[in-house]
């Protein structure tokens, strides 16, 4: 798995805004020129955090962007999906169908590692990104994973961390 461009950029420009958010907005043009990231690229990434209430803008002079809501109700699924970005393992994209019909033999551990990276990612809050500086890590063993009421013992990948926090 490799989280593309669109997920690193976004969370590496929602850091910034949380990093200077007590100078008011963040213009895209000032974190284009701080984290090397294209400003066009920058306006799209910004066009879906906005739909997805994770950032609001600011017109006129010293407008930019702000957070939508406290660095500490914004986890990092929440950002990595509202780019469109997706932690998914299996080879089918979570539809159990790597050979056609039929799931292949490992597709349960891809599944259960989707779900993983999932629950890590939602345990980390902007805010816990922030203050930490470079690991804001929490340890795995305190990371619930989320329990597929289907099947007892198997983790549930195709629950959308990042989805549901939104929705709620």
């Amino acid at each position: 798995m490799k989280l593309s461009t669109k997920g690193r950029y976004a969370v590496t420009a929602m850091m910034d805004i949380a990093n200077n958010h007590r100078s008011g907005p963040v213009a895209l043009a000032d974190i284009s020129r701080s984290q090397g990231i294209s400003l066009s690229y920058l306006e799209q990434l910004f066009a879906k955090l906005r739909r997805c209430g994770l950032v609001e803008g600011v017109r006129g002079p010293g407008g930019g962007y702000r957070l939508a809501r406290p660095a500490n109700r914004i986890s990092m699924a929440e950002i990595i999906a509202a780019v469109d970005e997706t932690v998914d393992m299996t080879h089918c994209g979570g539809k159990a169908n790597c050979h056609g019909s039929e799931a292949c033999r490992t597709h349960a551990m891809w599944n259960d590692l989707s779900a993983r990276i999932n629950a890590f990612l939602a345990s980390i809050s902007l805010e816990d990104f922030v203050a930490s500086g470079s690991d804001p890590s929490p340890d795995m063993e305190d990371v619930e994973p989320v329990v597929d009421s289907k099947r007892p013992g198997r983790i549930n990948a195709s629950h959308q961390v990042g989805a549901n926090v939104m929705a709620g």
